[in-house]
């Protein structure tokens, strides 16, 4: 069966991100992959998993075999990012490029680098100065100049910091809602009073898959339905009348150690501090309006995602 033929959607990347969004394609219908290295572990009812190393030309094909698309959510290491993602850019590429399989790419904001401020549009210039945005910037363009050169046909959805069940490693994830609901410190980074966009991981899923549903689409990138920015200090607030009190909250004006992120990971996002030192808004409303989707409202994602919360934090432990 050839990509045109197939129902197959291939989800390379199994954290929250991927799950979610293999999830999500199931829901609508379609026969759903989910590669990552283990292949083992629970999946959403409807999706398959499966084991590859896309890191590898042989691994990234054996992985998208018989898809129709494929959605690259697949990410490492922080400390890893700028020597491995180029690495797992060439297989991937190689393998759509050998199958006919369309890619559809989870995208962040590092190649706009520092913005001063500026609301975020599809037009907003790459300035990108750190290692990791030049990086992310590098890989964009050469997923863009595969589909206009005709050699794979590629889209590329970016999306602000994640937030929802499930997302744990987020500055709006573990650092803050297990604190909250039991009493301990919240971490706050930066200037807790400038606009800071999150986007929904339900809106992140909602918005890969309709790239994924949606050709016309291709060639391009696309801001992910994100909900309006509001400053950090209100998602506090909204959380605490959500948890029935005040809660610390401790304010890092650098990266250092903290919580869930480990003195190597906080060693290595220095270089994007800025992104808390400077508003953070991410306009969505191309893809809004070419594609009728609109972003969850921020007060429903920090109630499923307290929810998620307080069901993790009742598990027993061991």
């Amino acid at each position: 069966m050839s990509a045109v033929e197939s129902n197959l959607h291939v989800v390379l990347g199994a954290g929250p991100a991927g799950t979610t969004l293999a999830a999500e394609l199931a829901r609508r219908g379609h026969a759903v992959r989910l590669v990552d290295r283990a292949g083992s572990g629970d999946a959403p009812e409807g999706v398959q998993r499966f084991a590859a190393d896309v890191s590898t030309p042989e691994g990234a094909l054996a992985a998208v075999a018989g898809a129709a698309v494929v959605y690259h959510c697949v990410n490492v290491g922080y400390h890893l990012q700028v020597e491995v993602m180029p690495r797992i850019q060439r297989a991937v590429l190689a393998a759509v490029e050998n199958t006919g399989a369309r890619l559809v790419v989870l995208d962040s904001l590092y190649p706009y680098g520092e913005t001063r401020g500026d609301v975020m549009t599809e037009d907003t210039p790459w300035r990108a100065t750190t290692r990791k945005g030049r990086m992310r910037a590098r890989l964009d363009e050469v997923y863009l100049a595969a589909h206009r050169e005709g050699r794979a046909r590629v889209v590329l959805g970016r999306s602000a910091d994640f937030v929802g069940p499930g997302v744990l490693n987020s500055t709006l994830g573990g650092a803050v809602f297990p604190a909250a609901l039991t009493g301990g410190e919240v971490l706050g980074l930066g200037d807790i009073d400038l606009p800071h966009s999150y986007t929904d991981i339900g809106d992140v899923a909602a918005g890969l898959a309709t790239l994924g549903e949606r050709p016309e689409g291709d060639g391009r990138v696309w801001h992910l339905p994100t909900a309006p920015a509001v400053t950090t200090r209100e998602i506090h607030t909204m959380i605490q009348e959500r948890v029935g009190g005040p809660f610390t909250t401790v304010v890092l004006a650098e990266s250092r150690p903290f919580g869930p992120f480990d003195e190597v990971f906080m060693d290595e996002y220095a270089e994007m501090f800025y992104q808390h030192t400077e508003p953070q808004i991410v306009d969505s409303s191309a893809f809004e309006r070419t594609f009728g989707v609109r972003p969850t409202p921020l007060s429903v994602t920090l109630d499923s995602t307290l929810d998620w919360y307080r069901g993790l934090l009742a598990l027993p432990r061991g």
